[in-house]
């Protein structure tokens, strides 16, 4: 399906179909940040063209969303997760639980609330252990990833390369605490960032909302977080360029998140997605973890 909505129309469409029930247009205003006027032409448009009705979306404007509907979610979860070694010698860090839930599942829950229900894990490191999940989570296919021990996490993607398009893409060891962050619509590929004024991670450049450079270390600069969305299109190209990125010299060492940002930057407009500290962790260390759940301290 083709995507036919400008950003503004989108965001007043997609307010409308997360809050399932009429809003005022000053309502909206405050949701989407524009202005009354604005908002005031759209609904306008949009009652025009049978969309919404009486300040409520209709299954029209449910079917204009459609082709911005996340459709599936991709977990990279083959890792050893040296880091937070001693527990992870026994149990994939995607596994270890905090404060009695494992870290994999806050990110799963927030993406069946979103209705996102096709989900697949990219297993490698004790991936027999992730077979527990089926009992919580039934719908879950693994993809099986032999050479997790002998390249970066590109290897994983390379095994999830033809699932992209429509697809949330999580590294599964992030602990998510604000679950609305994963949205049941997403206007164009994306990725989840914290803005810092100075940061040592892994971070972006950013001019007018869009990836401009992917680095390790910078000013002003937005934290990356290993949560992004791909839509269809950009989603069919990364099927290509991750394998050619995986086959080039070195390439196996590599960040799957290289392939788009860094190897074939040029082919992408990828937008930064902002949230807060807090919002989502990764637990680096043992020590993090012990500071988070006590019960590790003894």
């Amino acid at each position: 399906m083709k995507k036919t909505l400008s950003r503004k129309q989108f965001d007043i469409l997609e307010a409308l179909a997360v809050s399932g029930e009429a809003l005022t247009q000053r309502r909206l205003g405050e949701l989407t940040g524009h202005s009354l006027g604005t908002v005031n032409r759209i609904v306008k448009e949009f009652s025009d063209a049978g969309l919404v009705d009486g300040g409520r979306i209709t299954n029209a404007g449910l079917s204009a969303l459609e082709p911005y509907r996340a459709r599936r979610a991709v977990f990279i979860a083959a890792g050893f997760g040296s880091r937070l070694v001693p527990i992870t010698l026994n149990t994939p860090k995607p596994l270890v639980r905090v404060n009695g839930k494992r870290i994999i599942d806050s990110l799963i829950d927030a993406c069946l609330a979103a209705g996102i229900e096709e989900i697949y894990v990219v297993r490698g490191y004790l991936a027999e252990q992730f077979d527990q999940l089926l009992y919580k989570y039934p719908m879950i296919k693994f993809l099986e990833n032999p050479a997790y021990n002998e390249s970066n996490n590109i290897s994983s993607a390379m095994c999830a390369r033809y699932l992209l398009g429509g697809a949330y893409v999580f590294e599964a060891d992030l602990l998510l605490r604000e679950p609305s962050l994963i949205k049941k619509y997403q206007f164009a590929s994306n990725y989840l960032g914290i803005y810092k004024e100075r940061s040592d991670d892994w971070c972006f450049t950013v001019r007018d909302g869009a990836i401009t450079e992917l680095k390790l270390g910078g000013l002003d600069c937005y934290q990356l977080v290993g949560v992004s969305f791909w839509d269809e299109d950009d989603g069919r190209r990364l099927a290509e360029h991750i394998e050619a990125a995986y086959e080039l010299p070195g390439g196996k060492e590599q960040f799957w998140d290289q392939v788009p940002l860094r190897v074939f930057r040029g082919e992408y407009r990828v937008l930064v997605r902002e949230c807060r500290d807090g919002d989502i962790t990764e637990i680096d260390t043992f020590k993090e973890l012990k500071a988070l759940d006590r019960t590790y301290d003894t």
